[in-house]
């Protein structure tokens, strides 16, 4: 039996085609999807460096001991996107640090410290200073009360906490903060064993270009030349813990502050990124 008005074959015969077309379309849309790189989305809050042009060029300056130097070049390579194959909006280049234990920010670079900060359960901290959305300056703390340790005195643990703190300071999240997950094999993820973070991943470069795609009509980093201008910095409490860091805004999967900000006034803000030690006790949060 016919349908009125089609004359192209039964009723049956149509929704037999009707459903081939069906399975065709979705088979195609799972190949496209399959084939199209992953959304990368791991941005804290939109936070970026203001420039004018791409790729910028981003001050790091070295205030570590000789132990971390080949650490900290390690970690500027990667970032300016010796592991990428789209390469990276940001050039790193290390220039002479200018702050002391307390990794005092500088205007317009990332400053690079390590002392021995204590057994107050992280291994890092990352600290961005922000007007608006707008990174104005950044530093890194690197906790060789751990470091010194045979547990965390190896390249592994050294690569991924430098690497981890310095893609803060580009407004980078983690990818996960749940230390028995699989390894996602960048430094952005938070692991019990780092054999396999030790560097960024394309999906942490395919970010960056999302965070730095547009351009904006003024800088907030220094000069490649000029020296930069000493900024605002919380003094030193000797263990620089939660307790300067402002409001916790984001926990790990165990429950700990991951991310604390603090209204400095003026409109301007500090935000903390931290990297708990998997075998330290919870600190308060």
């Amino acid at each position: 039996m016919q349908g009125k008005g089609y004359s192209g074959g039964s009723l049956s015969e149509m929704r037999i085609r009707t459903k081939s077309l069906s399975l065709i379309g979705a088979s195609v849309a799972l190949a496209m999807s399959m084939a199209a790189p992953a959304e990368a989305n791991h941005s804290w809050g939109g936070y970026h460096w203001a420039r004018t042009s791409n790729p910028f060029t981003l001050k790091l300056g070295n205030n570590v001991s000789g132990t971390w130097n080949q650490y900290l070049n390690t970690t500027r390579d990667s970032w300016n996107g010796s592991k990428s194959t789209t390469g990276s909006p940001v050039v790193f280049t290390v220039v002479a640090g200018s702050s002391g234990r307390n990794c005092k920010a500088v205007k317009g670079t990332v400053q690079v410290c390590n002392a021995n900060y204590g057994f107050n359960g992280w291994l890092g901290v990352a600290q961005i200073w922000l007007t608006g959305d707008h990174i104005t300056q950044g530093s890194v703390k690197l906790n060789d009360s751990y470091f010194n340790t045979a547990t965390y005195n190896t390249p592994a643990w050294r690569n991924l906490v430098s690497c981890q703190e310095v893609g803060h300071t580009l407004g980078l999240d983690h990818q996960d903060e749940v230390f028995t997950n699989p390894n996602l094999n960048t430094c952005m993820d938070y692991t019990n064993n780092p054999s396999t973070n030790q560097f960024p991943n394309q999906h942490d470069y395919d970010e960056l270009w999302t965070i730095y795609t547009h351009l904006d009509s003024t800088t907030t980093v220094a000069s490649s030349t000029a020296p930069g201008t000493s900024g605002f910095s919380l003094p030193d409490d000797g263990g620089a813990g939660p307790s300067q860091w402002g409001r916790a805004v984001a926990f790990t999967g165990d429950g700990r502050g991951r991310i604390f900000e603090l209204d400095v006034g003026g409109g301007k803000r500090m935000i903390t990124f931290v990297t708990w030690a998997p075998s330290a006790p919870h600190g308060p949060n």
